[in-house]
């Protein structure tokens, strides 16, 4: 049986990583309304990508005896002013997500469960390479800023991103 303080923080995190889905969602229909098509996609798989982080928290609080507790999801913001302005927001979300993870490994290991310390794991590697992506994307929009051409150019590129389901482990 799990650590009833560890369930708590595990739920947070549940809620938090399906508000992120929630919140990439918005992003896609962004982008859909500006018919940037590479760079819907992406959201598309960031979406999918915190979908999977939901369920792998999800099924590992289940394994251990744990209760799932889903709460009511915040509404994200829906309007930016352009994509470098979503992108600026996805890596401050990315840092928030980094933070609430290294939050729930904390808890994990102050009630010494060694378990979820290793499981906890794959999520704090997981958010190094989540900047990383943002970051990469946000360097090449500041560098070309708000060329038309430019941005026609990386929308070609972001199409080609896919889903990998991810083995959390």
């Amino acid at each position: 049986m799990i650590n009833e303080t560890l369930e708590k923080a595990f739920n947070d995190q549940i809620n938090a990583e399906f508000y992120s889905e929630y919140l990439y969602l918005s992003m896609y229909a962004y982008f859909d309304r500006m018919n940037l098509q590479g760079f819907k996609n992406w959201m598309d798989v960031q979406r999918q990508e915190e979908r999977a982080h939901a369920m792998g928290l999800f099924q590992y609080l289940q394994d251990r005896g744990g209760k799932v507790t889903l709460d009511k999801i915040e509404q994200p913001k829906t309007n930016w002013e352009s994509p470098l302005d979503v992108f600026e927001d996805v890596l401050k979300h990315e840092q928030l997500v980094t933070s609430k993870i290294n939050a729930l490994a904390d808890v994990a290991d102050s009630v010494k469960d060694r378990a979820a310390v290793s499981f906890l794991d794959w999520y704090i590697k997981e958010q190094v390479e989540e900047e990383s992506n943002v970051s990469n994307v946000l360097k090449t929009l500041r560098l070309i800023c708000n060329d038309k051409q430019c941005i026609y150019m990386l929308d070609k590129e972001l199409a080609a991103r896919t889903f990998t389901q991810p083995v959390i482990e």
